[in-house]
């Protein structure tokens, strides 16, 4: 049985779907440079962690503050796996659009700056035999 905890995913939250496919048409809109023509990136982050991205960029970080959001490629998904979050696509490479929601993500769900959206607990049980499978395929590679 699997116990480790759920992780909640960036690309649920409201609008960062919607971006990340704009990002998959228009690399421009992963771009940090270019975040001033793109309010509706700062309109997500608002949203979604109740601070814009450039708000964010202006918190002081607390000392021994890790530079979690500096990070890159895999480095990146495992500090944030590490909280409770998960930064990646369905390919599991990191989101093109998490240059812009690092910072904002970091601060909220460390209780620095902003909040995270309210997400009730998921107290639905796994179906029976929803590991069987997994299960059955380690044990074939044996």
């Amino acid at each position: 049985m699997n116990t480790r905890p759920k992780l909640r995913r960036l690309l649920d939250l409201p609008g960062v779907a919607d971006l990340e496919l704009k990002a998959l048409m228009k690399p421009r809109h992963a771009d940090p440079d270019a975040r001033a023509e793109f309010p509706d990136i700062d309109a997500t982050a608002q949203a979604a962690f109740g601070l814009t991205v450039e708000a964010a960029e202006a918190v002081a970080l607390p000392a021994g503050w890790d530079g979690i959001e500096q990070l890159e490629g895999f480095d990146l998904i495992d500090a944030f796996a590490a909280e409770g979050w998960d930064v990646a696509d369905d390919r599991r490479k990191p989101l093109r659009m998490l240059t812009h929601f690092a910072l904002p993500l970091a601060l909220a769900m460390r209780g620095v700056a902003g909040e995270l959206p309210f997400q009730p607990e998921d107290t639905t049980p796994e179906p029976w035999g929803a590991g069987m499978a997994a299960e059955a395929k380690r044990f074939r590679k044996r």
